[in-house]
C-alpha cells in the first residue's frame, strides 16, 4: 500500500505545482512558466517518492511500463487508484486557494487548467491535432521514461531527464490541448470545471493510455531496449587498461 500511497502523493504534487500555476499565475508567468512548473513538480516527485513507487504518477507512463513487463497487474491497478485520487485531491487544494481571490472566481469562466481542443479552447486546434499530439508525446514521454531507467542508463539521472522532457513537451502542446499526455492529471480538473472538460475528457483518458502502451510495446519488444547481453556486460567492472611506460 505504501507505493499505491506515494503514487497519490506524487499525483498531487504535479497537479498542485503545474495545474496550480496555470490557474493563479498563468496569466504572469506564461507558457514557458506553466511548463517549468509540470516539469519541475515532476522533478520534485521523482526524488521525493521515486525510491518507493517509481514515480510514475500517470496512468499511461504505469500503462507503458506493464505493457514492458515492468509493472505486475495489480500494481497497474493500485497505482491508478493511487494516481487518479491525488489528480482529484490537487484539482481539489487549487480550487479552494482560487476561491479567495479578491472579488471571487468564476470557474465557469476562467477554468481549473483543464484540457481541452476546438474552438474556444487555446489555439482551437481540431479533435484530430488533440489525438495525433496526445498519442505522440505520451509515446515519447514513455520512451524516455523507459530508456532512462532501464539498467544500462546512467544512474541517478532519470528524474532530472524525465523532468525536462515534460517541459519540452508542454511547451510543444500548451496551445494545443493543453497538454495532457497523463489521464490522471486531466481527470481531476475535469471533476470540478463540469460541461465541455468532461465531454472531452474521453481523449485525455484513452489516447494518452494508448500513447503509453506503445511506448511500452517498443521496449516489450526490444526494440529500444538495452540487449540483455549488453546490460550485462556494462554492469560487469571493466579490466583497467595496462598503462606502459617507454
Amino acid at each position: 500500500m505504501k507505493k499505491y500511497f506515494a503514487e497519490l502523493v506524487g499525483t498531487f504534487f504535479l497537479v498542485f505545482f503545474g495545474v496550480g500555476t496555470a490557474v493563479v499565475a498563468g496569466d504572469k508567468v506564461g507558457i514557458v512558466g506553466i511548463a517549468l512548473a509540470f516539469g519541475l513538480g515532476l522533478v520534485a516527485a521523482a526524488y521525493g517518492i521515486g525510491p518507493i513507487s517509481g514515480c510514475h504518477i500517470n496512468p499511461a507512463v504505469s500503462t507503458g511500463a506493464w505493457v514492458a513487463g515492468r509493472l505486475k497487474t495489480v500494481d497497474l491497478i493500485g497505482y491508478w487508484v493511487g494516481q487518479f485520487i491525488g489528480a482529484t485531491l490537487g484539482a481539489w487544494v487549487v480550487y479552494v486557494i482560487a476561491k479567495g481571490v479578491g472579488g471571487g472566481y468564476n470557474l465557469a469562466a476562467s477554468g481549473l487548467g483543464q484540457n481541452g481542443f476546438g474552438a474556444g479552447y487555446q489555439g482551437g486546434y481540431n479533435l484530430t491535432s488533440a489525438i495525433v499530439f496526445e498519442f505522440v508525446a505520451t509515446m515519447l514521454f514513455v520512451i524516455v521514461i523507459l530508456g532512462s531507467t532501464q539498467k544500462a542508463a546512467p544512474s541517478g539521472f532519470a528524474g532530472l531527464v524525465i523532468g525536462l522532457s515534460l517541459v519540452a513537451i508542454h511547451l510543444l502542446g500548451i496551445h494545443i490541448t493543453g497538454t495532457s499526455v497523463n489521464p490522471a492529471r486531466s481527470f481531476g480538473p475535469a471533476v470540478f470545471v463540469g460541461g465541455v472538460a468532461i465531454q472531452q475528457l474521453w481523449v485525455f483518458l484513452l489516447i494518452p493510455t494508448l500513447g503509453g502502451a506503445m511506448g511500452g510495446i517498443l521496449f516489450r519488444l526490444r526494440a529500444l531496449a538495452v540487449d540483455q547481453d549488453a546490460e550485462t556486460l556494462s554492469a560487469k567492472p571493466q579490466a583497467k587498461p595496462i598503462r606502459v611506460t617507454v
